[in-house]
């Protein structure tokens, strides 16, 4: 499962950040959270089952399910809505065959948080809540908020390499359901035995010392979010809701474009800037463009006149 002091650690972080209780037993320590999201889809889906996404997605959500024999189901959510799930949107796609409905707040690629009421809302539609809380930690406005302070029926992903900046330590974890938790056990046993244990420790000490180190680097992040929007949008992008979480913009460049995967890759050619086409992240992403925040102001502040450089060029 993970070495006690880090799964007690995660217990005493939901409670004092979400007023939850979470018992260290229903937590699976992994050697990042991709390996906990193949063994959850792995352990809950049989073949046929459905999972909801929204639509755009992260790019890895579908592969999961598809792979563990499941089928991906998209609801869309639009830009004027903040590119919230719409509880009614997603009622009205249950089946019978609906094992687990995905949700992802502060969001990739939108940036965007899913507001309490409508995670409530979601939470009481009935088949079991998985949350990717990834980017917990990295909220520049509002607060996030974690499934279970709404059902305890729910899956938590969670994990170090956002606001921790331990990407490459690879560490993350699952909070699941009491009945879950020894088939999880055991796959993960027999798949990865464990995390590394001297990054465990790291985990510890990066939920116990590391808070005033996460909220600087989320206050560089947030200077870095009043940049870029702007500055997007004065160059021509729709932004219709700013994004308040994670690091990324997602841009409205219709007007640029009805093609974003040529448009990124023009983009990167031409202007030696590298972009996320929207259409890599669901069919309800393309004509927008993913912006990562995720560097300093100066490559920022250049990237953004080698866009307007470009832009200019092309229309003339």
């Amino acid at each position: 499962l993970g070495i006690l002091p880090l799964r007690e650690a995660i217990a005493e972080h939901y409670h004092a950040k979400y007023g939850v209780q979470v018992s260290p037993e229903r937590i699976l320590v992994t050697a990042g959270t991709s390996p906990a999201m193949w063994m959850v889809f792995s352990a809950i889906l049989e073949p046929g089952d459905q999972v909801i996404l929204s639509d755009p997605h992260y790019a890895c959500y579908p592969n999961f399910v598809r792979f563990c024999g499941g089928e991906p189901v998209n609801v869309d959510v639009l830009e004027d809505d903040g590119f919230q799930f719409r509880p009614e949107a997603v009622a009205a796609r249950l089946t019978p065959r609906t094992k687990a409905i995905l949700l992802n707040s502060p969001a990739n690629p939108t940036g965007t948080l899913l507001s309490p009421e409508r995670m409530a809302a979601l939470a009481e539609l009935g088949p079991l809540v998985i949350s990717d809380e990834i980017y917990h930690g990295l909220v520049y406005a509002g607060r996030e908020h974690s499934i279970l302070e709404f059902t305890d029926r729910a899956v938590v992903f969670n994990g170090f390499s956002k606001a921790y900046a331990m990407t490459g330590w690879r560490l993350g974890y699952a909070i699941v359901p009491p009945e879950l938790i020894r088939p999880l056990q055991k796959m993960h046993q027999n798949f990865f035995i464990s995390a590394n244990a001297f990054v465990q420790v790291a985990g510890v000490a990066a939920l116990r010392e590391a808070q005033p180190e996460v909220a600087r680097m989320r206050a560089i992040y947030d200077e870095r979010r009043r940049f870029i929007i702007p500055g997007l949008r004065r160059l021509g992008f729709g932004i219709a809701t700013e994004p308040t979480g994670a690091f990324y913009v997602l841009a409205n460049a219709r007007r640029f474009t009805a093609d974003s995967y040529a448009f990124a890759f023009e983009i990167l050619e031409q202007a030696k800037v590298g972009v996320a086409p929207g259409v890599d992240f669901g069919k309800n992403g393309e004509g927008y463009l993913r912006f990562s925040y995720a560097n300093s102001l100066d490559n920022l502040a250049e990237a953004l006149r080698r866009l307007e450089a470009f832009l200019a060029g092309r229309s003339g």
